[in-house]
């Protein structure tokens, strides 16, 4: 039907059509949808509209399409889907009870075969959020992810990656980290995630310099090649079922801590890494908010990764601001650019993070003794070698290109002189949100004045930058009726 569902399965059928009549079918029932080998359950909209479709005509989205593969000639057969017994065991979730290996191997099982429609994976979802996964159960989801998807091996002993828990606008330390990990010798096949609530994820930032949509066989000889890649992991398949899970944390806005470990944690050892850094920034407006519960995360990251066969290293960042200047893919994707470059106006903060986790992963690895993590990094970075590195990933992944520049721009400016006091990430990342980051790639904001800056009333303290002049106003409406999202004090 031409009709973008994102990556929802939807059928499109007649009220007055023998099949909806026949088998009881009605809006949201869900439908198996059969065709030669492949099949499919997608959830049913019902047209009333006769010019839409024909009585004996059934329409499929963009999304359905995709999975069901159909042609021209062959039968096409619909019925009703088995009945789900793993339902049972989420609404025992849901009234508090603990949830056993099995029980959670067949949630997870039926949502990587789309069996799931958005209300029973918002059940679950909502039902695991919070603190309400505790150890044992936040392991079997993680074994339960890994074990419904491909996973890849390496003929490496060692295998390095890292994640940001995120929460931090800005911090995509992932294009740094790469490039000067793969540059050093080590092997590095990193898979990242879009935007869940924040306004730009590492995939979306990186698909404004190169192709992220690369399948098993394409990220495999990348990695053989340059010793590293920054791919979508939703075009791997190496961890699916977390993939529709996050199809579904987006609007709700849910990142909970055990579906985040187990997220990230699935995602790593599928990808055939066996070393990790997990950056946890903290800060009063970051995702993790304390120093207690860094601390509390951490070790869940670590006691989940030991069982599943990871090492993992935490290291603990200042989430107190925004990282680099840009917020957005394409703003984002400049910062990245400028640091590989080693141009005078890169963001140093960008700069020095990456080189801390960099370092991290060098000494984690064992190729660099423990203290010497730091200098060796940068080495890499600073003569050149980790922007060749880069180039050549970005290369091999399909072409290197130049991320595009937003149509409309507004400067905002400081009411009155004063020093910044403090940055509230959230609301800042929202209004980048609300100029159509990510979806608009150049869309976003640039932060001017990080904490600290002294700065004289009418001088730049951010500038939006939004594709379309309705979302502009929308972004600016939001940015008004809030208070100060940059605060400033007095001078001293």
């Amino acid at each position: 039907m031409g009709i973008d569902t994102y990556q929802e399965p939807v059928v499109y059928m007649r009220a007055d059509c023998h099949i909806c009549r026949s088998e009881g079918f009605e809006a949201q029932s869900r439908v198996a949808i059969r065709h030669r080998e492949q099949s499919i359950i997608a959830t049913l909209n019902v047209v009333h509209d006769q010019q839409f479709l024909d009585r004996d005509e059934a329409g499929l989205s963009e999304a359905a399409w995709r999975l069901l593969r159909p042609d021209a000639s062959g039968r096409v057969v619909l019925s009703h889907p088995a009945p789900l017994e793993s339902l049972g065991h989420v609404r025992a979730k849901v009234y508090g009870q603990r949830l056993r290996d099995i029980e959670m191997a067949a949630i997870v099982g039926d949502i990587a075969a789309g069996r799931y429609a958005d209300n029973h994976l918002s059940a679950f979802i909502t039902a695991c959020a919070g603190s309400r996964l505790d150890l044992a159960e936040t392991t079997s989801l993680t074994r339960a992810m890994i074990d419904v998807g491909d996973r890849l091996t390496w003929p490496e002993p060692i295998v390095v990656d890292k994640h940001c828990v995120g929460g931090l606008p800005g911090n995509r330390t992932t294009l740094v980290v790469v490039p000067i990990v793969a540059a050093f010798g080590l092997t590095m096949p990193k898979t990242s995630s879009r935007a869940i609530t924040s306004p730009a994820g590492t995939a979306d930032t990186m698909e404004t310099l190169a192709p992220v949509n690369l399948d098993i066989a394409a990220m495999r000889k990348v990695v053989e090649r340059e010793g590293g890649c920054i791919v979508w992991g939703g075009s791997v398949q190496l961890s699916p079922a977390d993939d529709v899970l996050i199809r579904v944390e987006r609007p709700l806005d849910l990142d909970s801590e055990g579906q985040l470990v187990a997220s990230v944690l699935s995602k790593k050892a599928a990808a055939g890494s066996n070393h990790v850094v997990i950056d946890i920034p903290v800060g009063l407006t970051a995702k993790v908010r304390s120093d207690d519960a860094a601390k509390t995360l951490g070790q869940r990251l670590i006691d989940v990764g030991r069982e599943v066969g990871l090492n993992v290293r935490v290291v603990v960042t200042d989430g107190s601001q925004p990282v680099g200047h840009g917020i957005g893919p394409a703003l984002e994707a400049r910062d990245v650019l400028a640091v590989l470059r080693g141009e005078k106006t890169a963001p140093q903060d960008l700069r020095a993070r990456a080189l801390r986790l960099a370092a991290a992963i060098l000494e984690m690895s064992g190729t660099v003794s423990r203290g010497n993590g730091l200098d060796e990094a940068a080495a890499v970075l600073d003569d050149g070698r980790a922007w060749k590195k880069f180039q050549a990933i970005c290369e091999a992944q399909g072409g290197m290109r130049q991320p595009p520049v937003a149509a409309y721009t507004h400067v905002v400016t400081a009411p009155h002189a004063g020093r910044v006091l403090s940055i509230d990430n959230r609301r800042l990342a929202r209004l980048a949100k609300l100029a159509g980051a990510p979806r608009a790639t150049a869309a976003g904001l640039e932060l001017h004045t990080p904490l600290g800056t002294p700065v004289a009333a009418g001088q730049p303290i951010l500038t939006v930058h939004a594709d379309a002049s309705g979302e502009l106003a929308y972004a600016l409406q939001y940015l008004e009726s809030q208070k100060p999202i940059v605060r400033l004090g007095d001078n001293r």
